[in-house]
């Protein structure tokens, strides 16, 4: 559904990283990412780092409010990843041709925009990293 995720998401091309989101409630909702051994951020050797569980996450956070508000009559809005807390993950790599599921939750909001996530990047239902992160929605 990635035509679907360019309503959501400014990116496009290569760097539009998640392949979809499968849920969606006022709070959050559940992205999908599946790991392309020969995408441009794979090692030669299929794997995936782990540092980019970050985008991951910031991608599905973004995709799950704009699908929100698209079904409750309003427009996707803008934003940007602020920052993270205690991001951690158990391997240095996700699996090469791994899919992932990332669920994001919506634990406090500011009137000014400012939001806080916990994220957590599963695979087979195995947490594989966890994070806290913080996104200023404009």
């Amino acid at each position: 559904m990635k035509a679907d995720l360019k309503d959501c998401l400014p990116h496009r091309g290569p760097m539009l990283l998640i392949d979809d989101v499968e849920t969606v409630t006022a709070r959050g909702g559940t992205g999908r990412v599946r790991l392309k051994p020969r995408a441009w951020y794979a090692e030669a050797s299929g794997r995936t780092p782990a540092w980019f569980g970050l985008e991951f996450m910031a991608q599905s956070v973004a995709a799950c409010r704009g699908r929100h508000l698209a079904r409750t009559g309003g427009s996707p809005r803008g934003g940007y990843l602020v920052g993270t807390r205690n991001y951690r993950c158990a391997a240095s790599h996700f699996p090469a041709g791994a899919e992932l599921e990332i669920r994001v939750e919506l634990i406090d909001e500011d009137p000014s925009g400012l939001c806080a996530f916990r994220c957590a990047i599963l695979e087979g239902g195995q947490v594989l990293a966890e994070a806290l992160l913080k996104v200023m929605e404009r």
